[in-house]
């Protein structure tokens, strides 16, 4: 998968050509591209091969092993299941990835059914029993108490990946990115090859500035992330072993093949300098993602190499006073399973270990655990929600002493940077019931927003019509529910100090509307001199369209409104836009334009007549959307 890259040399041309014509060459091509990683260009040409023919399940599984080590989560289930569909009787494997995908999707439930599948093909693996002895952890996951609190840190690239940031103790932050436009692209997941980037950090304003590239570590292909003792003297830091001359020759595929290392570099004060690989580096397995101790003598690092317990485990090593290396020791299984363990941290303050896994406990994808080295028999303790999504959640690094910390994650699709903070937490339990039987309603759509009405993340409810989010206390939050069938609500939340706080939403089936001559909806409000359709309108207009769709004979009039303001020619022309601009949202979601019609009344028919001297609220309710039935 993508955080664990792997980087090709060409030994000499194979010959790639984009100008196939028939299927078998084509094939030939997006095979070529997938052997060398490169999956954004194959899953492309994957893709083109299914146009118009019976797809073979070679492709359909191609096309799902690409998505997945792009950790396309939506597109790998669904080709996953594809291929399963065709042929049940695939490796069980299959059916692990399929699982996970779904997991990370938040498609919890079939994501069990597949689970339960597996560990009836593999009964003695470990992850088998694992998920049998708790099938659905989740919903005690998610009533966990919080830890941190997270935000933007405010420095990512809006474009590129950002992750795995350190603080050192003068608040000098390293992080690794793709940002650097001009380096060649990486066919895996076309970002460019990754750097080491520093930057100043300012505790009292929280903000970055002089962020830059460290130019004397960086490297042709893929550096970082790095390490760095706490006298801030020795960096270990992640980067590949064609820099220390160590590869496999693939003759087939004209390559060579490298593996991710570790390097150690040494600060004279200004810069980095006499950069040396760690003893235990191979061109057979990787080494990468260190975090070391304060006193600078263990080293953790992940790592693929013999000896191991599954596909990626967490290692540490001592580091002798002459510089030299023991020999690597095994976190063992209170930390690694059979799956991918992977970017460890070590905070020496409280002597926990920090570390990511796919395969512990977790929520999908990647999730951030803890583990106490003080007490001997301790197990592993998913950090739970707001730390962990379903998507990958990383590289978690926290300083106690500053009270801060640092998160990677890709939940809005791209590696981000955010900052963490241990917090005053107030958990919204969100319950959602049939108003009419009291029935409770699964796959309800909730998104919370924040005081300035800023979307902060969109959920389901679960099977016991329950979503959680867990936010800062004595803050102003909102909910917009919705549910296909049902009258969507706005929910307001009071501040709350801390705690539980129980929200119960009765959503209204939309056959109770009660349909006379008009639909009546909360108004479509318009911001001052424009005719865009805003998001609460949006949120309104999608009430109308499940109208529309459930009664396929009606027609309706939108009848658009101004407030006062302007001469009266104007609001007319405005108002005209306004009403024409909702007809347009309505047909673009699939209701066709004959059973529309609109007209702008500019500020003719005010909802509140207050002259020449409304409020900003009158202003706002007057200008409005309504919606007229024409037709039943």
């Amino acid at each position: 998968m993508k955080k664990l890259y792997i980087s090709l040399l060409l030994l000499g041309s194979i010959g790639l050509s984009y100008g196939q014509d028939t299927p078998a060459e084509r094939l030939e091509l997006a095979d070529k591209l997938f052997s060398r990683f490169e999956f954004s260009d194959a899953a492309g040409h994957y893709h083109k091969l299914t146009k118009g023919v019976k797809t073979d399940n070679y492709i359909n599984l191609q096309l799902a092993e690409c998505y997945y080590n792009m950790f396309n989560t939506v597109e790998a289930a669904k080709w996953y299941g594809k291929a399963l569909e065709v042929n049940p009787n695939l490796d069980a494997e299959i059916y692990y990835r399929y699982a996970q995908m779904l997991k990370a999707s938040g498609r919890y439930e079939v994501s069990n059914a597949i689970m339960t599948k597996y560990a009836e093909l593999k009964p003695d693996d470990q992850r088998s029993k694992d998920f049998l002895a708790d099938p659905d952890y989740i919903p005690q996951l998610r009533s966990q108490e919080a830890l941190f609190t997270y935000e933007d840190s405010g420095m990512n690239d809006l474009q590129y990946s950002d992750f795995g940031g350190i603080l050192t103790e003068d608040n000098t932050f390293y992080f690794t990115s793709a940002r650097t436009e001009s380096k060649k692209k990486y066919g895996w997941n076309e970002q460019p090859y990754l750097d080491i980037y520093s930057a100043k950090y300012d505790p009292e304003e929280g903000k970055f500035k002089d962020i830059a590239q460290v130019s004397e570590l960086n490297s042709k292909l893929h550096d970082g992330p790095v390490t760095i003792t706490a006298d801030g003297q020795t960096m270990y830091f992640s980067s590949e072993s064609f820099r220390s001359r160590k590869f496999k020759k693939n003759v087939a595929q004209r390559l060579k093949e490298g593996k991710v290392s570790l390097y150690r570099a040494k600060f004279d004060g200004k810069k980095w300098k006499d950069i040396e690989p760690v003893s235990f580096n191979s061109a057979e397995y990787m080494v990468s993602n260190p975090s070391v101790s304060a006193d600078g003598k263990t080293l953790y690092f992940a790592s693929d190499m013999p000896g191991g317990i599954g596909g990626m485990d967490i290692w540490k090593v001592s580091i002798n006073e002459d510089g030299s290396y023991g020999e690597p020791v095994n976190m063992g299984a209170s930390v690694n399973t059979e799956g991918r363990e992977s970017f460890p941290f070590i905070d020496s303050v409280n002597n926990k270990l920090y570390f990511a896994s796919d395969t512990q406990k977790g929520f999908g994808g990647l999730d951030v655990f803890s583990l106490d080295l003080e007490t001997p028999g301790s197990t592993a303790r998913n950090l739970g929600d707001p730390v962990n999504t379903p998507k990958d959640d990383f590289a978690l690094t926290f300083y106690p002493n500053k009270g801060i910390g640092f998160l990677s994650t890709n939940r809005v699709s791209r590696d981000d940077i955010y900052r963490i903070k241990p917090i005053c937490l107030t958990e919204i339990i969100t319950t959602v019931k049939n108003s009419k039987t009291g029935d409770l309603l699964k796959d309800t759509q909730i998104t919370i927003f924040d005081h300035d009405n800023n979307p902060i993340e969109t959920r389901y409810t679960d099977s016991y019509g329950i979503v959680r989010y867990e936010v800062d206390c004595n803050r102003s939050y909102s909910l917009k529910v919705t549910k296909a069938d049902f009258e969507g609500k706005d929910i307001e939340l009071a501040k709350w100090k801390g705690g539980k706080q129980p929200v119960e939403v009765n959503l209204r089936p939309i056959e109770l509307i009660v349909i006379v001559d008009k639909i009546e909806l909360d108004d479509i409000f318009f911001e001052f001199d424009k005719s865009n359709i805003t998001q609460q309108g949006a949120f309104e207009l999608n009430k109308l369209v499940q109208i529309l769709e459930r009664n396929p004979n009606m027609k309706i009039k939108i009848e658009s409104h101004t407030d006062s303001k302007g001469s009266d020619a104007y609001n007319l022309k405005l108002s005209e836009r306004r009403a024409i601009s909702t007809l347009q949202y309505v047909k673009s979601q699939g209701i066709s334009g004959d059973r529309l019609e609109a007209k702008g009344y500019g500020e003719s028919q005010p909802k509140v007549d207050c002259g020449e001297n409304c409020t900003p609220e009158q202003d706002a309710t007057n200008r409005r959307s309504e919606f007229i039935i024409t037709q039943k």
